[in-house]
């Protein structure tokens, strides 16, 4: 999917007003009081009663299953940006993952994702930090954005994402709902369950079963909006810049580290299409370690990696001073490392790749 910028549309990095679209007194309820009460009952992790070492392992844990796998190669690098290809019951069964992250449907997390780089850091980005670092971080999905309206914003960036039956029931039916709830009677019934069966008594399975959802569920939840997150408002403000991209995009090595690998976030911006986000050996990038797996494994294919000879422009444009306004590189593979066919993509001073 392309997308055109034209270089005089491109702002330099200075306060950004608000989207023109955006109405500040009109607050998007089901959003600000889903972040308030995960926010709430996460706190409740830290009584004693809610405390246990296997919910806090479930938690961390769940950063990599349902943060990385769902969020980060899902929702963003397989579905967003076509940066590979998997068999369909593995993408829908890493979207149901990504749905346990609670950060709204595949087609709305894609169509907002497509948008931001449409229009990264111009007034029209739905979060961009240059309007303030609390609003790239949280402040734009609590007020109303008629930019954003579902069917609008759909019919633009996620037709692709609706052919699919699968992700069009998450949209028309309480598919996602459903998905959700079991999520949250996994954790606590399995917890009640192994202790049950374990001899222990009902008082101390339901302290169990409540511990592990706590930590497994809410508090890995709002854990890994504030990872995602970060990558929208940290990673467009402090970091370094390797390629010109004409945006404020910077590869931050702490948003990375907590992230696996989208905090690199100015190499991705430089060429959206890549699963790698690292380009530099330093660079670690977990995801797209996991991405290499699978097509090992025959259950990844076409993964997109940069384009050597067009990122090394790039990269000298940057230390020219030059500016560059969108870009379009990479080549893929199919199956394992080492079978390299190119991709061919067009790449000029003002178009770009979604």
């Amino acid at each position: 999917m392309s997308i055109h910028r034209s270089a005089a549309s491109v702002q330099p990095a200075t306060r950004l007003p608000l989207p023109a679209a955006v109405d500040r007194r009109r607050v998007v309820w089901p959003y600000a009081i889903t972040v308030g009460v995960y926010h709430l009952v996460a706190l409740l992790a830290l009584l004693p009663w809610f405390f246990s070492w296997t919910g806090v392992v479930l938690a961390c844990l769940g950063l990599y299953v349902f943060g990385s796998l769902g969020i980060n190669l899902c929702y963003h690098r397989l579905l967003t940006h076509r940066g590979l290809v998997c068999p369909k019951w593995l993408e829908h069964g890493f979207a149901i993952l990504a749905v346990c992250s609670m950060q709204d449907t595949p087609a709305r997390w894609v169509a907002v994702h497509r948008r931001h780089h449409e229009h990264a850091d111009r007034q029209d980005d739905p979060h961009s930090p240059l309007v303030n670092f609390l609003w790239g971080h949280v402040g734009w999905m609590l007020v109303e954005n008629r930019d954003l309206v579902r069917l609008g914003i759909y019919d633009r960036y996620a037709k692709d994402i609706l052919r699919d039956p699968f992700y069009r029931r998450m949209e028309r039916t309480p598919l996602y709902p459903v998905i959700l709830l079991s999520s949250w009677a996994v954790f606590y019934g399995g917890g009640v369950a192994a202790v049950l069966l374990a001899g222990g008594s009902v008082a101390e399975a339901v302290q169990f079963g409540a511990s592990l959802l706590v930590w497994g569920v809410f508090v890995r939840t709002v854990v890994v909006w504030h990872i995602t997150w970060s990558v929208n408002s940290a990673a467009h403000i402090w970091g370094y810049q390797t390629y010109e991209t004409g945006e404020q995009s910077r590869n931050n090595w702490f948003v990375a580290l907590i992230s696996n690998g989208e905090g690199w976030h100015n190499n991705h911006h430089a060429d959206s299409r890549s699963a790698r986000h690292g380009h530099r050996w330093w660079e670690i990038d977990v995801v797209y370690a996991t991405i290499r797996v699978l097509a090992f494994l025959g259950l990844a294919r076409n993964v997109c990696v940069p384009d050597r000879r067009v990122m090394a422009g790039l990269a000298e444009r940057k230390r020219l001073g030059q500016r560059a306004y969108a870009i379009c590189c990479g080549t893929c593979f199919s199956g394992p490392p080492g079978r390299a066919k190119p991709l061919i993509r067009q790449f000029s001073n003002d178009q770009g790749v979604i």
